[in-house]
């Protein structure tokens, strides 16, 4: 695995890992209806883009495989990002790679930045599956969220993490 900084030609690719992720790991924590509310937020290519470009800090976990052709294409694990102001805005994993210690590799990686960027505390609102991922690397929960997406109840967490 290789954790490099985001390009462009990334944004396709990570809005389908996005919805991969909801699809396949989100229905482990919420119910159906829960899911397709929180499809109905997966970023297009060109939001993702453009979000990109505001200043924060966007990581992609890729890894190289071999085809049968013999040439390689990437494969993506995950993303993440980090806003000026020590928000995590982004962390998403593809199903496949789940519970291989990709988000906490991501996770570390802006940890790091963060200290290295003197921010003293970083924050994200955590699904059900994140927040087990986030309070083992030290955040606290503030708060659960219950939130209207289209007529559907969904929750999270508030949490954070004081360096």
């Amino acid at each position: 695995m290789m954790i490099r900084h985001y390009q462009s030609e990334d944004a396709v690719a990570l809005s389908d890992l996005y919805r991969a992720s909801v699809m396949e790991l989100g229905r482990r924590h919420y119910t159906a209806a829960q899911v397709a509310a929180w499809l109905s937020l997966t970023p297009d290519p060109a939001r993702l883009d453009r979000l990109a470009q505001d200043g924060r800090l966007r990581l992609v976990a890729v890894d190289e495989v071999e085809q049968d052709s013999g040439t390689k294409r990437t494969r993506y694990l995950g993303f993440a990002d980090l806003e000026r102001d020590g928000h995590l805005h982004f962390l998403y994993v593809a199903p496949a790679a789940a519970g291989t210690g990709v988000a906490g590799a991501l996770c570390a990686h802006l940890e790091r930045h963060a200290i290295e960027n003197h921010l003293p505390r970083l924050f994200v609102e955590a699904s059900e599956a994140a927040s087990r991922l986030f309070m083992a690397r030290g955040f606290t929960v503030i708060k659960r969220n219950d939130i209207d997406i289209a007529g559907v109840m969904i929750h999270n967490y508030d949490m954070e993490k004081w360096f």
